[in-house]
């Protein structure tokens, strides 16, 4: 990410930082919040849709931590937050973690089942935020190409889909573990509205998610320790 080879000890950092975010999870579903410092950047963006109960979809990633969001969205009550979520992936660490806490997993909208559209559409009428990942392809198999980093990725087309059908603005959320127990929020207008044209929705797919790919890229060159997927992820 930084145009230079990986020595063993950017491994063993890499390694470090995933690890400690790991752990935090931990302290996160106790409600141990005074052991962070966390910066919050654009929370004025999440605020006008809070005051204006308007549901809409916090679009994040594998970049950092996603449940430093879930952790104060439902801790904090005027975070109204509900997480759309594949726990196919990792369901043994998944329900070690909901164990944890009951009332964070209970905000989860489980993916790919007959209801889970109507749920999402309920809490969003209802002024929830709806977190969803958007970097790692799903089981669904609805993908779209895209420029990462100099080289061609595959990435979800669901995302997009999701927002389009919905109906409803999106809004960036990056986590970024800074070390120690220093984490910074970023949250960044996406769009009101995502509009996919009958003629060009392919085009359309691949135009909106190259937009979140390269808002991913900037945050990716700015914490390259954060990034979590540990795959082969250029193809």
């Amino acid at each position: 990410m930084r145009g230079r080879s990986a020595h063993w000890w950017h491994v063993f950092h890499h390694l470090y930082f995933f690890a400690a975010t790991i752990l935090d999870r931990i302290y996160l579903l106790r409600g141990e919040f005074e052991r962070f410092d966390v910066t919050v950047y654009g929370k004025e963006t999440l605020n006008q849709h809070i005051e204006d109960k308007k549901g809409c979809i916090l679009l994040g990633s594998h970049l950092g931590s996603f449940e430093l969001l879930r952790a104060l969205g439902v801790m904090q009550k005027d975070f109204p937050l509900k997480v759309l979520m594949d726990v196919k992936h990792n369901e043994n660490i998944t329900r070690f973690f909901d164990a944890l806490n009951q009332k964070i997993a209970s905000t989860v909208i489980v993916m790919d089942r007959p209801d889970s559209l109507l749920k999402v559409k309920e809490s969003l009428d209802a002024g929830f935020f709806i977190g969803i990942l958007g970097d790692r392809a799903s089981s669904d198999g609805r993908t779209t190409r895209c420029q990462f980093l100099g080289a061609p990725a595959t990435f979800p087309a669901g995302p997009m889909l999701l927002a389009a059908n919905m109906h409803c603005p999106v809004i960036l959320f990056f986590g970024l573990y800074r070390g120690a127990n220093r984490y910074e929020i970023h949250f960044e207008h996406f769009a009101d509205q995502i509009i996919l044209s009958r003629d060009h929705r392919t085009e359309d797919i691949e135009h909106w998610m190259q937009h979140y790919v390269e808002r991913l890229e900037h945050y990716a060159r700015l914490a390259p320790y954060n990034w979590f997927n540990f795959y082969p992820f250029w193809d």
